[in-house]
């Protein structure tokens, strides 16, 4: 079965083999863990708000044999996969038949692509320690009924400390690990340990869960204030300060994801009118704390719903293994989507490359400026990159309008100052536009550069500009 659910995934995930612009997150993983193979520091030398044990894992993955591109992929696949295989052991301890378990295990890999999942977002990757810990919180009930204690106390530290290391691939799993502990607390109590070693016991778990954490935050002091400073207000201080946006774009946002997710929904409504088990009590409880992790952030993209894919699945299986109807409408809604997100998704990595080319035939003459577009830019054109606000929207884009710790505008002229050859804009924006640094970009484009290359990518075009003066490489 786990062979199984391993070909389904590559199978599934194949068509996205060697597109370097699958999601612009990911492509920024990628250039961050490259270059710090390179002597690169994440949050000085490339600045963004995720944990440093995710550029850690991109920078292992960069180790791979090839560009970096196709190994990501195989890696999350890779992962996709293993977690695919969690979601049928955790629906086998709600009762769940096994060809329910199978069906839900499908319907994660299938419905990962349709959330912008298709390649290395962040919770592919960790939804595969979640989705342990969460299977393995699922037998308390029977682990206290026994009265083991001693397990409940191992199983504890590994839930927690896998919670851990999701915490450092994103923050937003914190609600989960918070779950999966209390859980454990009250069911170590229900298995007849006493106050003291309850106590005891949650004090060791929250501390392993925060271990990854602060053994990032200590090997960022280590390195001064600087690396130190840059490290604290990234993660911790600038999420504060990003602007919200409009709440019709939110609301089309939340609806969108729910349209999405109806066939899980309609299964877990299904699921509260069977009789009830503990077992399915903790999986709600996850469900609500994945919840929470999904509204933390308030942006509510497609992506941040992937962590509800897994208690979702889990909690769906008892009724897609009982429910011929419920298994149609599964597979219905999946064709309905595949067709939607076929038709809608186009590929666009030749129109990538084409842009990468006139890049580096201008490499030579200093480091291009991708204003607003994709960072993979700079990897694929071996490029050096000219600031450390790499992520194309941090600067160009208004919804990272004083939440950086920088003037904005004031960074983007002093890259236009150092005349790069080469700049990458969009029209239209996929968001609205930063207007001080629109204003410093608008004239220099039209004063100093000429268009040389336009190219479709998703609603919106590639512009590529090259500075009037540089002469064109052979």
């Amino acid at each position: 079965m786990w062979l199984l659910l391993l070909v389904v995934a590559f199978a599934i995930r194949a068509h996205d083999f060697g597109n370097p612009v699958i999601h612009v997150d990911e492509q920024y993983y990628l250039l961050v863990g490259d270059r710090m193979l390179h002597g690169a520091l994440p949050y000085v030398d490339f600045w963004d708000r995720k944990p440093p044990g995710l550029f850690l894992l991109f920078a292992a993955i960069r180790l791979l044999p090839g560009d970096g591109i196709l190994a990501y992929q195989i890696v999350a696949t890779l992962f996709a996969a293993a977690t695919a295989g969690t979601i049928t052991v955790a629906a086998g301890r709600l009762g769940a038949r096994p060809v329910g378990g199978v069906a839900a295990a499908l319907a994660y890999l299938v419905w990962l692509g349709f959330l912008s999942g298709r390649g290395g977002q962040s919770p592919v990757f960790y939804n595969l320690f979640m989705a342990l810990a969460g299977t393995l919180m699922l037998r308390l009930p029977t682990l206290a009924r026994e009265g083991r204690r001693r397990t409940i106390l191992g199983q504890g530290a590994a839930a927690c400390l896998l919670a851990g290391l999701a915490i450092q691939t994103k923050y937003t799993p914190v609600v989960e690990g918070a779950c999966f502990g209390l859980a454990h607390l009250f069911y170590l109590r229900r298995a007849g340990a006493g106050w003291a070693a309850t106590a005891g016991a949650g004090l060791c778990w929250a501390l392993l869960g925060m271990a990854p954490t602060v053994a990032a935050i200590i090997g960022y002091h280590a390195l001064g204030p600087v690396a130190f400073d840059a490290f604290w207000f990234s993660n911790f201080a600038s999420v504060a300060l990003r602007r919200g946006y409009p709440a019709a774009k939110i609301a089309g946002r939340l609806a969108g994801t729910a349209a999405q997710l109806s066939p899980f929904l309609a299964c877990v409504a299904a699921l509260l009118h069977g009789a009830p088990r503990p077992e399915r009590t903790l999986a709600l409880g996850w469900l609500v704390a994945a919840l929470i992790g999904f509204a933390m952030i308030g942006a509510f993209f497609d992506h941040y719903a992937l962590p509800l894919l897994v208690p979702l699945a889990i909690l769906a299986a008892p009724v897609l293994g009982r429910s011929r109807a419920a298994l149609a409408g599964m597979a219905l809604a999946a064709g309905i989507l595949g067709g939607f997100h076929g038709v809608t998704e186009p590929d666009d990595r030749a129109a990538a490359r084409a842009v990468a080319q006139v890049i580096a035939r201008h490499s030579g003459q200093g480091c291009p400026y991708v204003f607003a577009g994709d960072a993979i830019l700079y990897h694929l054109a071996h490029a050096c990159v000219p600031t450390a606000y790499a992520f194309p929207s941090t600067l160009a884009y208004a919804a990272e309008q004083g939440a950086t710790g920088i003037d904005e505008a004031a960074e983007v002229r002093r890259i236009m100052a150092r005349r790069p050859p080469v700049v990458v804009t969009m029209d239209p924006p996929l968001s609205a536009w930063n207007a001080s640094s629109l204003a410093v970009m608008q004239p220099l484009l039209a004063r100093e550069y000429r268009l040389v290359l336009v190219r479709p990518r998703e609603d919106s075009r590639l512009l590529v500009y090259v500075r009037r003066q540089a002469a064109v490489a052979p």
